[in-house]
């Protein structure tokens, strides 16, 4: 059934004039009535310069709100609702106030790319995790150069030092409505509650959705220090599902939570089983799955899909699935499936910025050091794996030589050499896909490893299509000066602005990614991968219980719970006939 909006439950939370907290499980309208009163406190509270401020973690959770406040809310009071991540809103106090802690007044970000490319990809576990703490500091205070996940504590740093910063930030947002409040970080939530006393606060919460928790300050007592910090009016909507309202697909994802199993299919949701091993062929299994999606919606006499996801327990296995279908590694597997892999991008992103530098006008007499550059662009990239230390020390070693002026027979130095004098040669069209494309071609016909292994990162993420802003912006080079003439300051803008700052991702077709990426998303139908993990020589378990989790499986179950819960019409599990899981145990889908 649709979610009633005359429940009493939800009117009280729209007349609600202190802190609210409200509580619920995935569709059961959270985003909706949170919508609603700001919808409410726009037309009866608001004057010009002020906004409702309604915060998310993801961009994909901004444009689910986005979507939603396009039906919730009139195109007129649309003006008074800011919606955005809260990397996008710490950077707006940091680029304005960061000058107060004693940093430049000019800031740049140091994305994470660029950071795994500066500290090697070590982890906070790693022991040279400390240094690297005391660096990005020094990088922040000395030359403004701010890491990404620094932009909480710097934030938080600011609202508690500076005592008039807070009222001003209410003074323009009196309402902050928190999405997925449960999966706060130390420095997030310490920022909201600063400005809780000055502002009124909406935390939106589901504690069986916290699958977060292993990152440095998110665990389960957020919501208890919500209660606390803010005294809330308290609402708790339950399961309520208006997610999919017309499938059962909630009820499966609820009952796999609680290991009650009730003894029957559930509307919506297929099971797929296959044999698994080396014969298997994954990308056949896939189209059949994505063929049982396409004609249970014909069946239902429902619009096609614009969305489906592949959801994986790992981004390896999201790599393997991507691999498939692609029909990467075999000749015979069919025609490729178009689709878009979400993995870590920061290998792929910095060989993206080795193109931009190769479509940038060149001068035969710099050619080794133009060369040298190149050598150390690619050191980066394999710096930012964290793997192969003595292959990167290698390539900066004899790019240094070849700044200084020694002649180098390396082969690595011949392929450039001749990329180099292809591009130069042939010329570019002024075309930006077009000239991408024949820098990735220029660098694969050198055959030769290192540059091979570049143009396959490209084919995962060809950097102008993350969004208009690279090609518009290389476009814009080429019509000024006749040449591509910062085509890297055009990439790291445009990537900046993506990753940051106002670009929204729009999710249609076919995805690929891990249960964690997948948070906050969500699509028409979902296609839930479990596999066989191998732990021990001849010890398999399934995919579906987590790492370390013992029984009963309550981490397990919750992050399947997510998995399930990203559907809205279909859900098909690709079970393999081994080994089995004891989360399906007692399920009995179609």
């Amino acid at each position: 059934m649709p979610i009633d909006p005359n429940c009493p439950k939800r009117a009280s939370i729209i007349e609600c004039d202190s802190h609210c907290l409200v509580l619920g499980g995935p569709g059961s309208g959270k985003t909706t009535v949170a919508l609603r009163k700001a919808m409410a406190r726009i037309r009866h509270g608001l004057v010009e310069g002020q906004s409702v401020l309604f915060l998310s973690f993801s961009r994909s959770a901004v444009a689910r709100v986005l979507d939603a406040a396009k039906l919730e809310v009139s195109r007129k009071d649309l003006s008074q609702l800011t919606v955005e991540t809260f990397h996008a809103f710490f950077w707006r106090l940091l680029k304005t106030h960061s000058y107060l802690l004693g940093a430049p007044r000019r800031l740049s970000i140091l994305l994470p790319h660029d950071e795994k490319a500066l500290n090697g990809g070590i982890d906070r576990d790693d022991d040279e995790w400390p240094a690297w703490e005391q660096e990005r500091n020094r990088l922040f205070l000395e030359e403004g150069r701010v890491a990404f996940d620094l932009f909480a504590p710097h934030a938080a740093a600011l609202l508690s030092r500076c005592g008039h910063l807070a009222p001003m930030v209410a003074a323009t947002h009196p309402l902050i409505i928190v999405d997925e409040a449960q999966d706060t970080g130390t420095y997030a939530w310490r920022c909201v509650q600063l400005l809780g006393s000055q502002a009124q606060i909406v935390c939106l919460a589901d504690l069986e959705q916290q699958i977060f928790d292993f990152l440095p300050g998110v665990g389960p007592e957020r919501v208890a220090e919500i209660r606390l910090a803010l005294v809330p009016f308290e609402v708790d909507l339950g399961s309520d599902n208006g997610r999919s309202p017309d499938s059962e697909i909630l009820t499966f994802a609820n009952d796999l939570l609680t290991g009650r199993p009730r003894g029957s299919p559930y509307k919506g949701v297929q099971q797929i089983p296959y044999k698994p091993g080396k014969d298997l062929n994954w990308n056949r299994l896939l189209r059949r799955s994505i063929k049982w999606i396409l004609d249970a919606t014909v069946a239902e006499g429902r619009t096609r899909p614009e969305t489906i996801a592949i959801l994986t327990d790992t981004a390896g296995n999201a790599l393997q699935i991507s691999k498939a279908l692609s029909g990467i590694g075999d000749a015979n597997i069919g025609k490729e499936v178009p689709h878009k892999l979400h993995f870590d991008e920061a290998e792929a992103l910095l060989v993206s910025r080795l193109v931009a530098y190769l479509l940038e006008p060149k001068h035969p007499d710099a050619r080794d050091k133009d060369i040298a550059t190149c050598m150390e662009m690619l050191a980066a990239a394999k710096r930012a794996t964290g793997m192969g230390k003595k292959e990167t020390q290698v390539l900066l070693k004899q790019s240094l030589e070849l700044r200084a002026g020694k002649k180098s027979r390396a082969g690595i130095v011949q392929a450039l050499r001749d990329v180099l004098v292809r591009l130069d040669t042939e010329g570019f069209t002024g075309n930006p896909a077009a000239d991408w494309i024949f820098v990735k071609r220029a660098l694969r016909e050198t055959h030769h490893a290192d540059l091979q292994r570049a143009v396959r990162q490209l084919d995962y993420v060809v950097a102008f299509k993350r969004g208009h802003r690279i090609s518009a912006g290389l476009a814009d080079e080429w019509l000024r000066n006749n040449a591509y003439t910062r085509a890297r300051a055009v990439l790291d803008m445009a990537l900046s602005q993506e990753q940051i700052l106002d670009s929204i991702e729009l999710l249609t077709g076919l995805h690929v990614m891990n249960v964690h990426k997948s948070k906050g998303k969500q699509f028409d139908a979902v296609i839930l991968v479990r596999q066989a993990r191998h732990i021990g020589a001849k010890q398999t378990v399934s995919s579906f219980v987590w790492r370390d989790d013992q029984e009963p499986y309550t981490k397990s179950r919750r992050i399947v719970r997510v998995a399930a819960s990203r559907a809205r019409h279909q859900l098909v599990v690709l079970n393999p006939y081994f080994p089995d899981c004891p989360l399906l145990k007692g399920h009995k889908l179609a």
